[in-house]
C-alpha cells in the first residue's frame, strides 16, 4: 500500500461512522463499472437457472422458510 493510501485510510478512519459509511459506498460505486459482455453472461445465467426452477431441476424452498432459517441463526 503506498503512503498517500495509507494517509487517506488513517484520515478516512478518523470521520464519523455515517461519513465512512458514506465514503465507503461512493467507493464500491465506483468500482462498479458497466461491463456489457458481464450483463449478458448474468443474463444467460438467470435464464438457465430459470429454466432449471420451471423443470423442476432445482430444489426449492419458500421465502417465509428462508426468512425463518436466517432469523434462527442470529438468535
Amino acid at each position: 500500500m503506498s503512503l498517500k493510501v495509507k494517509e487517506i485510510e488513517e484520515e478516512a478512519l478518523r470521520l464519523p461512522s455515517h461519513e465512512r459509511a458514506l465514503l465507503a459506498e461512493r467507493l464500491i460505486h465506483s468500482l462498479d463499472e458497466e461491463d456489457p459482455e458481464a450483463d449478458k453472461l448474468w443474463i444467460v445465467e438467470a435464464e438457465r437457472r430459470y429454466r432449471a426452477y420451471k423443470e423442476g431441476k432445482v430444489k426449492t424452498k419458500s421465502a417465509e422458510l428462508v426468512f425463518k432459517e436466517a432469523r434462527s441463526k442470529f438468535k
